[in-house]
């Protein structure tokens, strides 16, 4: 698969979390579309770098998963507070976290 597939690939992936991310009112649902997106930009970032024959772009993608471990983390213990707090993870009124 050439640049172009790969290109093709990560444009759908980020489609389908642009998608997810607009329709969804799960909080988790959220999480794993932000994700999704998350992953598509590293799929570019691998793709361009093996293209140009640099592996910075794969550092770029090591870096990139790590801070997005770290905001999956704190997006979970979110969704556990919200959890808690209300008994469900649905974000229609999340705003009662705030204070």
């Amino acid at each position: 698969m050439g640049l172009i597939g790969y290109l093709i690939l990560s444009s759908a992936l980020f489609s389908l979390g642009v998608f997810g991310l607009v329709t969804r009112r799960n909080a988790v649902g959220l999480l794993a579309s932000v994700e999704l997106m998350a992953n598509a930009v590293n799929i570019n970032f691998v793709a361009f770098s093996r293209y140009l024959g640099a592996s910075t772009g794969q550092v770029f993608a090591l870096f990139s998963t790590a801070i997005t471990v770290a905001e999956v983390v704190v997006g979970l213990a979110l969704v556990i507070l919200l959890f808690r707090t209300r008994g469900d993870v649905m974000l229609d009124l999340a705003s009662e976290l705030k204070g």
